[in-house]
């Protein structure tokens, strides 16, 4: 029986920059990278070569690597990284080469970033469709594929920690804070006022989109994925979500890494 073979999956997105190693369907292993802007290609080479050491993976057995990008100033710097490292030059999301299987229904289909293509993908391959994508990130993102399978459009929004770091630095009396789940809906202090404040309106935002998304003709019955580094710590406040997936983003890659890299 032939092994399976390994992809490396990755989730460039504007803070950071998610790895994913892959065997088969299995994540083997995971690592978190910051997007900084002033990374070199050495310097990221020798932090995935540190990575795939930590696991006692050979980055040179790879099968292939695929890449989801919103930042393109370091598309550049990670494909000479994989080359230094892997001896493999990666795919992008987005080339033409690159097929996703999904019809999007954008004016200009290439403004959709390539982590919303690879959600609206995974979402609809592993639930079915009508399905809607909640992506809590640095931007929050609704993604809604139609009950035909196709790239409908979305919503975008500023994050929740991009609404706090922005009253912290607009409000000069304000400090910084951590977004958190609250007991209470009166805060007693400047923190857990600031604290409940963002907390519970972003999540009665985001449940008034959803019944709003969920209202409009097609959508009725459309499961709801929730993904992103805070969806799990909003999820227990929004009913409307039935699936918390952390690492949607990478099996949509993955997906596209099987169709374009076959043996």
């Amino acid at each position: 029986m032939n092994k399976p073979q390994h992809f490396l999956c990755v989730d460039v997105g504007n803070t950071q920059m998610v790895f994913g190693l892959y065997e088969g369907e299995d994540l083997k292993a995971h690592w978190r990278l910051s997007s900084n802007h002033q990374l070199t290609s050495d310097e990221l080479s020798w932090q995935l070569f540190g990575m795939f050491s930590q696991f006692d993976h050979d980055p040179k057995t790879l099968g292939g690597i695929m890449v989801a990008s919103v930042v393109p100033h370091l598309d550049e710097v990670l494909k000479e990284a994989c080359v230094q490292t892997c001896g493999l030059n990666p795919a992008f999301v987005g080339d033409k080469d690159v097929k996703t299987g999904i019809a999007i229904d954008y004016k200009n289909p290439k403004e959709v970033g390539a982590d919303r293509i690879v959600n609206a993908l995974a979402a609809r391959e592993i639930f079915g469709a009508p399905a809607i994508v909640l992506d809590c990130g640095t931007a929050t993102t609704f993604d809604v594929i139609s009950a035909d399978g196709r790239y409908a459009g979305g919503l975008i929004i500023p994050g929740i920690e991009v609404a706090l770091e922005a009253l912290s630095k607009r409000a000069a009396k304000l400090p910084e804070v951590a977004i958190a789940p609250v007991d209470t809906l009166i805060g007693k202090d400047t923190v857990s006022s600031m604290q409940s404040g963002v907390y519970w309106s972003a999540v009665d935002g985001l449940n008034g989109i959803m019944d709003r998304l969920l209202a409009e003709d097609g959508y009725q019955n459309a499961v709801i994925v929730a993904t992103g580094g805070l969806a799990a710590k909003l999820s227990s406040d929004m009913p409307k979500v039935q699936h918390i997936e952390p690492y949607l983003t990478l099996k949509g890659i993955l997906m596209l890494a099987k169709k374009h890299f076959k043996s």
